[in-house]
């Protein structure tokens, strides 16, 4: 079976830092390759894999930014589509553009929706549903007018996370510094709890930064910036908890269960799919407010890290993702 597997171009694949889609078709890719199957990943020419690599754009654009980002995605997707005759099926998780081209090849394509950017996308989505074949990341991120083959939770390569039963008496924010993704509430969370707080991520809002950030760090509450996957590793396996006040609903949370895959319990607004990816009380805590997530600080020495660790590894692990896409490779190809 060959598949080509099409990544977004903003960043490399996979990430140096930041990128979670960029991350899942990293990994989606590798595990294909183990699994046996011949797989071209289409990505910046600077990406990594054991697979074959397919690349017009030296580099993203968020990583170059004197490129133009319509360009480079109109010369990204086109270079594939131009191929597709040459794989037995295209992977997308290049959200809805490429599924213009898909009436216009003979080769089926499966898209892994990793979200929702407005409901404006929705039409490009809602043309295609006959035969657009469509993943959702959980069930919570599903949209209603649309027709959906299969939830499949995003993997994790385990080897890239070490499990940690001994943490360090701090929280961890990690994520985008951005309103989305409740970076202050995270302060006050650690205020209210007298704990003290990392923060990691890029800066996406320069100016909640400024406001709602910057005047809190000091020794306590300290910014770190964006952090790679060695530092990912040992900030996620250290922390005492993982604090993710999140103020959209959220479609998955991968530092959630990266977080979990190393010991470490989550401490999560109520929202999106966060029920899905969390066991209250078990894997962490589900919380409405600030309040409660001070509360559930206190709860923490109630966590079994192990739990923590086998539940993530159970639901949320490379080895489990490959074997639910290579099922939907072969149901749709014997369509």
């Amino acid at each position: 079976m060959k598949i080509a597997v099409l990544a977004p171009v903003a960043w490399r694949t996979p990430p140096r830092h930041y990128g979670p889609w960029e991350q899942m078709a990293s990994n989606l890719t590798e595990g294909l390759v183990s699994a046996g199957l011949e797989v071209t990943l289409f990505a910046t020419g600077d990406s990594v894999t054991s697979g074959k690599l397919d690349a017009v754009i030296p580099e993203g654009y968020e990583e170059n930014r004197n490129q133009d980002a319509k360009v480079v995605e109109c010369l990204h997707i086109s270079n594939l589509m131009e191929k597709a005759g040459d794989f037995d099926l295209i992977h997308n998780h290049y959200d809805f553009l490429p599924l213009t081209f898909s009436n216009l090849i003979q080769t089926p394509m499966i898209t892994t929706i990793h979200g929702f950017s407005s409901e404006k996308i929705i039409p490009v989505y809602q043309k295609y549903n006959s035969a657009g074949h469509y993943v959702s990341i959980s069930d919570a991120n599903r949209h209603p007018d649309l027709q959906y083959l299969k939830t499949v939770y995003n993997g994790i390569d385990p080897s890239e996370f070490e499990f940690n039963d001994r943490p360090d008496d701090y929280l961890l924010f990690f994520g985008r510094i951005h309103p989305d993704k409740g970076t202050a509430e995270a302060i006050q969370i650690a205020i209210a709890s007298n704990k003290r707080l990392v923060i990691a991520g890029i800066i996406q809002d320069q100016n909640y930064f400024n406001s709602r950030i910057a005047p809190f760090l000091n020794a306590d509450i300290d910014f770190v910036g964006a952090a790679g996957p060695e530092m990912r590793n040992q900030l996620l396996k250290q922390a005492l908890a993982l604090v993710h006040p999140i103020n959209f609903e959220e479609p998955f949370g991968l530092s959630v269960a990266e977080s979990m895959i190393c010991g470490t319990p989550v401490i999560a607004f109520n929202r999106g799919s966060m029920p899905e990816l969390i066991k209250d009380q078990e894997t962490g805590f589900l919380v409405d407010n600030v309040d409660e997530a001070a509360l559930a600080v206190k709860k923490l020495k109630l966590i079994d890290r192990n739990t923590c660790r086998e539940w993530a590894l159970n639901q949320f692990s490379q080895e489990t993702m490959v074997k639910d896409y290579i099922g939907l490779y072969h149901h749709i190809l014997a369509i």
